[in-house]
């Protein structure tokens, strides 16, 4: 980082901060909040990334964070006002999602219940990676209401939400973690 980058600017110590395009607005601005979502999906898919798992997964994970990168900036800007160039996403980056799904499910048995997040650390970073997923979809759907969002970025959360339960169950598996099913029926203690 250049000597001019500074980490405090003290712009938002009254609660406000500053969308690209300059526009000032709340830190509970529902734009705020789904790049908020976002910045929290990605800290913790960097957590999963920290644990020891396929180099594979790793690679995805890391392609999927640099893609929320620029969902965050695509959130973030004032569609209004910013005139500044940002990148986009693609299909493949939400193909990319689906063909692993579909390459991880085939050394997986067929789901016969749901399952219980847990079993091993690593299980667990997905699922909670999963549900911080879904709030963030929920947030975006919500903005969208007010302000249009591109539809890939819904896509691409909502497909991410899919990968990282399969994953949890592939890092299950290649640790050799018990799925615990849920059983509506077993008897409360």
């Amino acid at each position: 980082m250049s000597e001019d980058f500074k980490i405090y600017t003290k712009g938002g110590d009254k609660g406000e901060t500053s969308l690209l395009g300059g526009t000032r607005v709340s830190k509970s601005h529902e734009r705020v909040e789904a790049y908020g979502n976002l910045d929290e999906l990605n800290s913790f898919l960097g957590l999963i990334r920290d644990q020891e798992i396929n180099p594979r997964y790793r690679a995805v994970l890391l392609r999927v964070q640099e893609n929320l990168f620029v969902a965050e900036a695509l959130i973030a800007r004032d569609p209004a006002k910013s005139t500044r160039e940002l990148p986009g996403l693609k299909e493949e980056d939400v193909t990319l999602l689906e063909n692993e799904i579909d390459r991880m499910n085939e050394e997986l048995p067929a789901l016969q219940n749901f399952i219980l997040p847990g079993g091993h650390p690593t299980v667990s970073y997905c699922h909670v990676a999963r549900t911080v997923c879904r709030r963030a979809e929920r947030s975006l759907i919500r903005l969208n209401q007010s302000s249009p969002v591109e539809n890939i970025i819904i896509r691409l959360l909502n497909r991410l939400s899919d990968y990282l339960f399969v994953l949890a169950r592939k890092t299950g598996k290649d640790n050799g973690a018990t799925e615990t099913p849920w059983l509506p029926e077993r008897e409360k203690h």
